[in-house]
Parts: structure tokens; sequence; C-alpha cells
């Protein structure tokens, strides 16, 4: 059984028309016609990042909406950022709980390759025994007052507020410091679960439930934990907005707990579309993933489908799509078992 309601395309990647199923066996979610929109997006998103892996060249979709705007990857792993941070910052993955704790909490306190690499420049490979608050702190107070930008634009990154710290950039460096010296790496690594560890991440000053969740899953790329990706899950306030627009009850379901159910019934709810989803080399979407996927489909939604209103009042998508032609070959963590099959070329995903 379908809802009546149904949503006009003319995207190229699909039928004339886009039914809305019941999808009962979600209940007790009541989905709306964006949620169908969540899996065709996360589709043809993902056959992108498959078409540009094979060396295609743009465009790679017949979507106007992912033709004009940047969309991140299906797979958070996937991404240009998670890519250098598993390829560069964690690399072989062969350094004590100390190191690697240091070296990816300090890449993803600015979330920026290219502050990353200032930093290596200045003082070579960073590692705990280099690290020197007062002089990484010269450094980037440097570069900050030259111009140049230090933090990624991908989320926000809370400054404590007016403190000690006349610099947002200087607030971090002291907290890594205290992180160091509260015996964070250790803590991280005999933690049971990624729940346990997140909490103690939230322990420390400015560190949200957002960042909390990011962080504890940037850690956990490395062998410094073991914890499945489907343990646990944090919305974030985009995927929040995405949950909104796709469901019109959650029932007597927490946020997260729709993130569970959904990442849970993910292969019934592509059935019901008549949709096949090119995984990665074999890895189903975890929590993370559909975490991010409601967030892209909250901004996604502004476009396709405009009666469906934001509390904040947002309208449009502002990052443009700036195609670049080629992405190297990617990487993934050992433990998820993939890396061997990456050779392999996706040719379940069709060419244009």
């Amino acid at each position: 059984m379908t809802n009546e309601r149904s949503l006009e395309f003319d995207f190229g990647w699909t039928t004339d028309r886009v039914e809305t199923p019941d999808f009962e066996f979600l209940s007790p979610l009541k989905p709306t016609v964006v949620f169908s929109t969540y899996w065709h997006f996360a589709v043809e998103r993902q056959k992108v990042y498959m078409r540009r892996i094979r060396g295609e060249g743009p465009p790679w979709s017949n979507d106007p909406v992912l033709r004009e705007h940047k969309f991140t990857n299906v797979y958070r792993a996937a991404d240009r950022v998670s890519q250098y941070l598993i390829r560069q910052v964690i690399g072989t993955d062969d350094r004590g709980r100390a190191d690697t704790f240091f070296r990816i909490l300090l890449f993803k306190l600015f979330n920026r390759i290219e502050t990353w690499e200032l930093l290596v420049e200045k003082f070579g490979e960073p590692s705990v025994d280099g690290f020197d608050v007062e002089r990484y702190d010269q450094i980037l107070s440097a570069a900050f007052s030259a111009g140049d930008r230090l933090y990624s634009a991908a989320y926000i990154m809370p400054s404590g507020g007016k403190g000690n710290f006349p610099r947002k950039h200087t607030m971090h460096l002291h907290l890594l410091k205290k992180m160091l010296e509260a015996r964070a790496p250790d803590q991280i690594a005999e933690a049971r679960t990624m729940k346990s560890a997140f909490e103690l991440l939230r322990g420390f000053p400015t560190i949200g439930d957002f960042l909390g969740y990011q962080f504890v899953t940037d850690l956990n790329y490395s062998r410094l934990t073991d914890f499945g990706e489907d343990e646990f899950v944090v919305p974030g306030p985009g995927a929040k907005g995405g949950l909104q627009k796709c469901f019109l009850t959650l029932g007597n379901l927490s946020e997260a707990d729709a993130i569970r159910l959904v990442t849970e019934r993910q292969e019934e709810c592509l059935r019901a579309l008549g949709l096949h989803f090119p995984t990665l080399w074999g890895r189903r979407l975890q929590l993370i993933d559909c975490q991010n996927i409601f967030c892209e489909v909250n901004k996604y939604a502004r476009v396709v489908h405009p009666e469906f209103h934001e509390k904040a009042g947002r309208s449009r998508i502002k990052q443009k799509l700036r195609p670049q032609s080629s992405v190297p070959p990617p990487v993934f963590p050992e433990k998820w078992g993939i890396n061997d099959r990456l050779q392999h070329s996706p040719d379940y995903v069709p060419s244009r």
C-alpha cells in the first residue's frame, strides 16, 4: 500500500513519480514524502561517489540539485577530510595510545587539512613529546593574524566564551593539553562501549553532544578503540531537522531510536521503493551514516520539498559544488575488512 501523495521528479535517475509507501515495518514512525526522497538521495549520492572513484568526469548525476550543490558523501568515512584523517593522520596506525589520541584530536579540533599541514611543516609529525602549547599557539596566531582560516566551515566549534584565552585556537590547544594530563587516551582505550567513551569526552569543557559523537567516531577509525559503528548514535542539529521533515511523528521513539530503526531496516526501505543501493564494497550503512543522510536530506529538501519549512527559516543550500575531476583511491579502517576489495571496480554502479 502507498500513500496517495507522490512527488514529481524529472531528474533522470528515477521514475516520473515517486510513490511513498506506508513503511508499516517502521511503526511507530509515520513517514512523509521526504523519507522516500531520503533513500533516492542516498542512492544517487552514493552513485556519484562511486562514479568519481571509477575515474569518470563531471557531471556525475542528472539530478540538478546534486549537480549544483555540495553534499557530503553518504558514508562519513568516504568524505575528503575523513579520508585525510585515515590516510595521513592515523596512517600506519602503529603509534601508542597517547600519540594516536593526540594526533586525531589535534586534527579534528580544527578539522582543516591546511592547519594540520602548517603544523607539520613547522614542527614535523605531531607527537605528544613535541607538543608545546606556547609554540603551537605562536604559529597558529601568526597564521590567524595573516588572514588564514584555521577552522573548517563544516561545523561551528564553540569558543568557550570570553575567559582566560584571547583566541579560540589558544583555548583548544589548552583543552588538548588538559585531556592529555587527565589520561584521556588511556581512559578512552579502556572504555568498554562507544557510549562510555563519548561520555568521557563530554566531560571536558566545550565538548557537547555533537562534538563528542564526532570525536569518538574519529578516534574509532584507529586501533585505539574497537567499537562497532552500530553501537551508538547522537543526532546532530541537521539530522534532527531532517527527522522532522521525514516523519510526521516519531511515536514514542527518541530521535536516536528513530535513526537506529531506519538503519536496522534499511534494506526493507530500499525494497519498498524498488531501489538498489550501492554499498561501500559490501559494508551497509551504519548509524553514523544514516544520521548523516538525515542531515543532508534536510538541506536537499529545501529545494525539492520547499513546503517543508525549517524552524531556523533556512530556505536555500549555501554551498555550491566545485567539481574536481579525480579523487585519491580510498582507504578505510583496517578493522572494517574491506580494503582488500577496493582494487575491484564498483561495476554495479552504471555509467551515465
